[in-house]
């Protein structure tokens, strides 16, 4: 019996946090298009995790729910920090390429820098004796860094065939 309602509870967790991000990048953007380049990299760090979960042998248990929760909500930090400026920059007249690495250079650093860190921070848990905590350490340091790939090198693959042309500013 608890694990139907384990996963009637995933299901539930997962559809409201995602519904949550969408809506909430949507108000952001204003734009289908940036809300699709924002979160396909999430669902497919999600799927991956999951898959990560099989092979480890690592069950969704009450226990195991907010941390897939927490994985999407630090996912989604990293690709606003790079899109928000990428979009801001192309607003501006820029091409894509310029936006992006000007996005690079002034977020995307940071992004690396906070995926690493929070990385190597979890990493240690895997090597933990309690095996919870050791599974929890190798999830964390997975979601952490594939979220971290996927916002600095696939959402920008994905921008260059979603998102608009920015047209070029008349010289005045």
């Amino acid at each position: 019996a608890t694990n139907i309602v384990v996963r009637k509870a995933w299901l539930q967790m997962l559809f409201l946090v995602y519904a949550a991000v969408i809506v909430l990048c949507f108000v952001t953007f204003r734009s289908w298009r940036a809300v699709v380049v924002a979160v396909v990299p999430l669902v497919i760090t999600s799927i991956l995790c999951e898959a990560l979960m099989v092979g480890l042998s690592i069950g969704v248990k009450v226990a195991t729910l907010p941390v897939i929760a927490l994985g999407v909500g630090i996912g989604i930090d990293y690709a606003l920090y790079v899109l928000t400026v990428t979009l801001a920059k192309t607003r501006q007249g820029l091409p894509l390429e310029k936006a992006y690495a000007a996005a690079l250079a002034f977020t995307g650093r940071v992004v690396a820098l906070v995926g690493v860190t929070l990385a190597s921070g979890v990493v240690a848990w895997a090597f933990s004796p309690i095996k919870f905590q050791a599974d929890m350490g190798i999830l964390l340091t997975f979601m952490f860094l594939w979220n971290m790939v996927g916002a600095l090198v696939l959402m920008p693959a994905l921008a260059h065939f979603l998102l608009p042309k920015p047209k070029p500013k008349e010289a005045a």
